[in-house]
């Protein structure tokens, strides 16, 4: 069976995403002569402009700011087989010995369980708290907006398009399930207010930080991935640690490992990673 006729493996709703994080084996890099290295890296450049034309598609690049990684690649797309192959390109792209993978992850992006519907909308926010009257104006013109807001944030949780802001941070994290802080044992409406408020805290940092929240159950070691852009490390530092006092967070997460990485034009990303 050729490649074209394997059925695609497309999600109900969303794109794949792949992290991925190698080293690079400078003691292999070495032994190319100056030939071998223009050609590798011609090699590496072109997959990442075939990636980046392919159709609902995108690949950010990244140097990785501490030894745990020196090169990250941060992967959408549709089909789990278009994925797959991708990254194993890229993982031979500069040569079979000279990027080995550290870590990746593997996730979708999902839509919310905790957005408010617009009934809950109506019901909580327009009639209990701006008792706003069904059918004047204001109740109208809110209606709308919220109408306009809410497919925005919808689209962008499952098809975001991601700026080339230069900071890139990347952590997995799941809620706990232990004892008297086990998250699946709380009743939704629980769960839906403690969340409302934790995403209160996100709503501040609009325009600083950029998340993209994939879903990671059953594919992938944590529940989700967390992907944080922003124009700088402070903004990054500040959101991770506010968060923190948030019940959400206090009690019921547990984070993994964190990536902290710097979007660089493919030129440049060559020569941070001294190739």
């Amino acid at each position: 069976m050729s490649e074209q006729a394997i059925p695609p493996l497309v999600p109900l709703e969303g794109w794949h995403v792949m992290h991925l994080f190698y080293q690079v084996d400078h003691a292999q890099w070495s032994l190319f002569n100056d030939e071998e290295k223009r050609q590798a890296k011609t090699r590496l450049s072109e997959l990442v402009q075939e990636i980046r034309a392919t159709p609902d598609t995108q690949l950010l690049g990244f140097a990785i700011a501490t030894p745990k990684a020196d090169l990250g690649f941060m992967l959408l797309t549709a089909d789990l087989h278009v994925a797959n192959a991708f990254e194993k390109q890229l993982s031979l792209s500069l040569g079979p010995e000279i990027l080995s993978p550290v870590y990746s992850y593997l996730s979708q992006t999902e839509s919310s369980e905790y957005t408010p519907t617009r009934e809950q909308y109506i019901a909580e926010t327009l009639t209990a708290e701006k008792r706003l009257a069904a059918g004047s104006s204001e109740f109208a013109a809110a209606l709308k907006d919220f109408d306009v807001r809410m497919a925005h944030y919808l689209k962008f949780r499952l098809y975001p398009v991601l700026p080339d802001w230069p900071v890139v941070c990347f952590y997995p994290m799941s809620k706990r399930r232990s004892g008297n802080d086990n998250w699946y044992a709380l009743d939704f409406e629980t769960r839906r207010t403690l969340m409302a408020g934790h995403a209160k805290v996100g709503r501040t940092y609009s325009g600083r930080i950029l998340q993209v929240i994939s879903g990671s159950t059953g594919l992938d070691e944590y529940e989700w991935g967390v992907t944080l852009l922003a124009k700088n490390s402070s903004d990054v530092k500040a959101i991770v640690y506010e968060m923190r006092f948030d019940e959400v967070s206090a009690r019921y997460a547990d984070f993994g490992d964190f990536y902290i990485g710097m979007q660089l034009p493919l030129d440049l990303l060559f020569r941070r990673l001294c190739l």
